[in-house]
């Protein structure tokens, strides 16, 4: 949970920054994490969820969200739960204003890590042409 937080906390300010800058990147990309053996947005999930929903419903453009899971157990889980992950995103987006017709959704399924496990328990929200 304390990764989470710290993660988040670096992620806003970046985002934010940006902004400030008055360039926008031309696909910006939000990163949702999720607890272990969970799809369950938890409050900093749906923060980001939420940045990524007001950038969506401001700049026109497909919305992909590709869902990830760790490589611990079969293949067949992992995809399961980054497609569980990918959902609970795309389903928030929704909720907050983004329209069904511009959501494209992606299950990778497991996807090794560098620096923590944390890293594979994702869910990446690009905005294309944003």
């Amino acid at each position: 949970m304390r990764r989470l937080a710290v993660a988040f906390s670096l992620l806003v300010p970046m985002l934010f920054a940006i902004a400030a800058c008055g360039e926008h990147p031309a696909s910006p990309s939000f990163v949702v994490f999720f607890s272990d053996f969970s799809s369950t947005l938890d409050a900093p999930a749906q923060g980001a969820v939420s940045a990524a929903a007001k950038w969506a419903t401001k700049h026109q453009g497909p919305v992909v969200v590709i869902g990830y899971a760790d490589p611990n157990g079969s293949p067949a889980a992992a995809y399961d739960m980054s497609h569980a992950r990918a959902q609970a995103v795309v389903d928030q987006l929704i909720r907050d204003g983004v329209a069904a017709s511009r959501i494209t959704k992606e299950a990778r399924g497991s996807t090794d890590y560098t620096l923590s496990s944390q890293e594979s328990r994702r869910v990446e929200i690009r905005i294309l042409g944003g």
